[in-house]
């Protein structure tokens, strides 16, 4: 490298966590960390965009020392971790939810289901049959569907015995897209939304916030969810891993989120 890096080329630095930032072990490389230092030494900020609800997500950014706004619940939340407040939270219609699941079920049969409530310390409120995702915090069992619908919820886990993650997310789509937004967001993660949120519609505002514009933006992610931040953002990074929907639309693939693959990205940047 010939001279000194006077400025990043993007002020904004936008990181899906699952699968992307966080390794299959739920780390974060000291390299990663490394690279988005150096990143927002010369300018740019660095904004977590999650699937995750805040609760899923604060002790992963007081690990990091994030003290930024984060984009958490699929683009619901908007969060302050500096002052730990939400500054924005979308909900769910519950009814609105309650008949999609009804509308799915009529061509899938019976649905496993589960809801993230509402709230910087919402539970994750699993029913009989759903296959839990590993994490640092407990889900909270219902038997009685009637639970489900007690509180606001951002959104609403989906899974089928027999469907795969695909199959079911295009199954959902066809019966209720008119009326919810259906996403794929992991695996065994198929999510109902409130119609028209995305991850995208959670950043912009967030950008927003920052003086920031879609322009100014670079993305890193690894699955569906992550395409209409990808569609937003200027530039689109995959990550090797990354689901078939996403590479499709990808500017760019680096290395997988265990082969450091941002800061792969962010040091050849940083090195121009």
């Amino acid at each position: 490298m010939t001279g000194s890096p006077t400025a990043f080329p993007y002020r904004l630095i936008a990181t899906d966590l699952d699968g992307t930032l966080l390794r299959d072990d739920h780390s974060v490389s000291q390299r990663t960390r490394a690279a988005l230092d150096s990143a927002c030494a010369l300018g740019a900020a660095h904004i977590v965009v999650t699937g995750r609800a805040v609760p899923w997500t604060k002790h992963i950014l007081e690990d990091l020392g994030y003290r930024g706004l984060a984009v958490c619940g699929q683009g619901s939340q908007v969060y302050d971790a500096g002052e730990r407040r939400l500054l924005t939270s979308l909900t769910l219609d519950r009814r609105l939810a309650r008949n999609a699941v009804r509308r799915i079920e009529e061509e899938t049969g019976p649905l496993a289901l589960a809801a993230s409530r509402d709230g910087l310390d919402g539970a994750v409120v699993v029913g009989p049959g759903y296959r839990a995702q590993e994490g640092p915090l407990p889900t909270v069992p219902f038997t009685d569907e009637s639970d489900l619908w007690a509180e606001p919820v951002n959104k609403l886990y989906l899974q089928h015995a027999e469907l795969s993650d695909d199959e079911l997310t295009e199954v959902a789509r066809a019966a209720v897209g008119d009326a919810v937004g259906v996403t794929m967001a992991g695996p065994g993660i198929v999510e109902l939304l409130p119609l028209g949120l995305s991850k995208a519609r959670g950043l912009s505002l967030a950008a927003r916030r920052l003086g920031a514009k879609a322009a100014d933006t670079i993305a890193f992610g690894d699955m569906p969810n992550d395409v209409p931040m990808f569609d937003w953002a200027a530039h689109g990074v995959a990550m090797a891993n990354a689901h078939r929907e996403l590479l499709a639309v990808a500017d760019e693939v680096t290395e997988s989120n265990n082969a450091d693959g941002i800061a792969v990205t962010l040091e050849k940047l940083l090195a121009h």
